[in-house]
């Protein structure tokens, strides 16, 4: 099968391997697109191109249609565009190419918006941490306040972001040139940020929240519409160097299964959760493999395999996991491209 895996994070690198090492015998093709010529994930691909980077959209969707015409793709694992690639599933299949995509469109485009993301979600299914949703300086000091009564430290973060990018905790004490020359990460004066609303009447989507200061899971999951078919509980040392351990937490075990569930997750996700004062709370869906996904298989699950054979409608064997095994990455220096070997 000509499986294509267009542009997406650098990490997808990890799934190519782990399903080369599931099909010895050449079942599958792996084939991947990026905008740079220099992406690591080529490295692990059977057959790899360079897609335009301008365009967006559906153009692009338009583009990626093409592209499964030229090259023969039987399977379309969406990364770039996944949820407009969802919503113009109909053209795909016309063409005979089917989507591997985490989730259908409405759900995706739910997902990329915490806010929206976390007022959706039931009780029953699964617990975020206590959180208010402001889009301008009045509605920020009405939620601190609030919180503020309730909780110790607070952290505020954009309701659309990846990576953790924006996320801040609130520093009631100390201004910023001592963050400068302390070196203190990810917190910012509360008084500077409230200043600087006065210059911004109107923001993007601002979530102020509880700050969970426990220990922080990453779940990576194989799933089939709605079935979990095996997830490995990844939990981060907070010492730095130290590693991650494969874990079995009853409570996670349980909001994941029926996340899955509820939202018919499919594919490959990641879920992660971080403890609070009480107990583990979810932080967010990622639909798509997470940067710690090949740490993950090595509690013993080959999950992109066990994933492949779900789409497929095959029953997964899935093996006993190696609870309690501490797990890290090593960086491996490689040669992306010999400049005085090409044309």
């Amino acid at each position: 099968m000509r499986i294509w895996f267009n542009k997406t994070f650098s990490t997808i690198g990890a799934v190519f391997r782990q399903l080369k090492a599931g099909y010895p015998d050449d079942g599958i093709t792996l084939v991947c697109t990026h905008t740079h010529r220099t992406a690591t994930a080529f490295l692990a691909a059977d057959e790899a191109y360079l897609e335009p980077s301008e365009l967006h959209g559906q153009e692009y969707i338009d583009w990626c249609l093409d592209f499964c015409r030229e090259h023969r793709i039987e399977l379309f694992w969406p990364g770039k565009e996944a949820a407009l690639a969802c919503k113009n599933r109909a053209p795909f299949e016309s063409e005979g190419v089917r989507l591997m995509a985490a989730a259908d469109y409405p759900t995706l485009t739910l997902l990329h918006n915490k806010a929206d993301f976390y007022a959706d979600l039931p009780r029953e299914v699964a617990l975020v941490m206590d959180f208010v949703a402001v889009n301008d300086a009045e509605a920020f000091d009405r939620a601190v306040e609030m919180l503020a009564s309730k909780h110790k430290r607070l952290c505020v973060k954009p309701a659309v972001s990846v990576y953790g990018l924006g996320f801040r905790i609130l520093d009631r004490e100390r201004d910023s040139i001592i963050h400068l020359l302390k070196g203190v990460e990810y917190q910012i004066p509360l008084r500077e940020l409230r200043n600087g609303m006065q210059h911004t009447p109107h923001f993007d989507t601002l979530l102020v929240m509880e700050h969970l200061g426990g220990p922080e899971w990453s779940v990576d999951c194989a799933a089939r519409h709605g079935e979990l078919l095996c997830a490995v509980q990844r939990k981060k040392s907070p010492l730095a160097g130290h590693g991650q351990s494969v874990d079995n937490h009853s409570a996670i075990a349980g909001m994941t299964e029926r996340l899955i569930r509820h939202y018919r997750l499919n594919g490959l996700v990641n879920i992660q959760y971080k403890e609070g004062e009480s107990g583990p709370r979810l932080l967010e869906i990622n639909p798509r493999p997470s940067g710690g996904f090949g740490m993950a298989c090595l509690a013993g699950a080959n999950l992109a395999k066990i994933a492949f054979e779900g789409f497929k409608g095959e029953t997964p064997k899935i093996p006993a996991l190696r609870y309690g095994l501490r797990i890290s990455e090593i960086n491996t220096p490689v040669v992306l491209m010999d400049e005085a070997y090409m044309a």
